[in-house]
């Protein structure tokens, strides 16, 4: 059975973030809110944990996993950023996008677009996850809680802890956090690209660079 922490969305019990940092550290899956919806996360580079998360999800190996990180200086560890798009992140987060990016070594190699040698990184707008992170110190491995045959992901942190109760090893209830995606922007090349529309504001991407 898994745990279920009771976290303020607005200001995080200390005691509770520590928690679930050292059950993300020792292997386990959690389930946890973020600015755009739910999402499953694991301990960067835990292959074991990030199979569990296949295996719930039904995921293929090409499914494009996403790192959470907690600030544009974590991001920066992790991909490569030139100056323009330096300027374009510093505006943008945290908050509800998704920015594929060219990898740097610090990222494992399952996790990399095969070809292009790009990832998916976002600094999220959620305390939670912002104190989770910054306990963790590093990255989070994360994909958004959709279960297999449905379209939106859930909602209600206690419809989930009554699905993945015997999948997940900690489900952290931060209250309603909504079901509309990020929007993914592509920042590998010159100019920005928007590869799917949702939360956040992606007109401006025109005039960004």
């Amino acid at each position: 059975m898994s745990q279920f922490f009771q976290i303020h969305p607005e200001n995080p019990q200390a005691r509770l973030i520590k928690q679930a940092a050292d059950i993300v550290r020792s292997g386990g899956v959690i389930a946890y809110p973020t600015d755009s919806a739910y999402a499953l996360g694991c301990h960067l580079g835990d292959k074991s944990a990030l199979e569990r998360i296949r295996t719930i999800r039904r995921l293929d190996d090409k499914h494009n996993f996403t790192l959470m990180c907690r600030d544009l200086s974590e991001l920066g560890n992790y991909a490569r950023v030139d100056n323009s798009s330096f300027r374009l992140l510093k505006n943008l987060i945290p908050g509800p996008y998704t920015f594929i990016l060219r990898a740097t070594p610090e990222v494992p190699k399952r996790l990399h677009h095969p070809k292009r040698k790009s990832v998916g990184l976002r600094v999220p707008d959620n305390q939670i996850c912002l104190d989770l992170l910054a306990e963790l110190n590093e990255p989070l491995m994360s994909v958004s809680l959709i279960l297999p045959g449905e379209d939106l992901p859930m909602t209600d942190p206690y419809d989930i802890r009554d699905t993945l109760a015997n999948h997940v090893d900690l489900v952290i209830d931060g209250g309603y956090c909504g079901m509309e995606a990020t929007s993914v922007v592509d920042l590998v090349d010159d100019v920005p690209v928007v590869l799917r529309r949702g939360l956040g504001d992606v007109s401006q991407f025109e005039q960004a660079l």
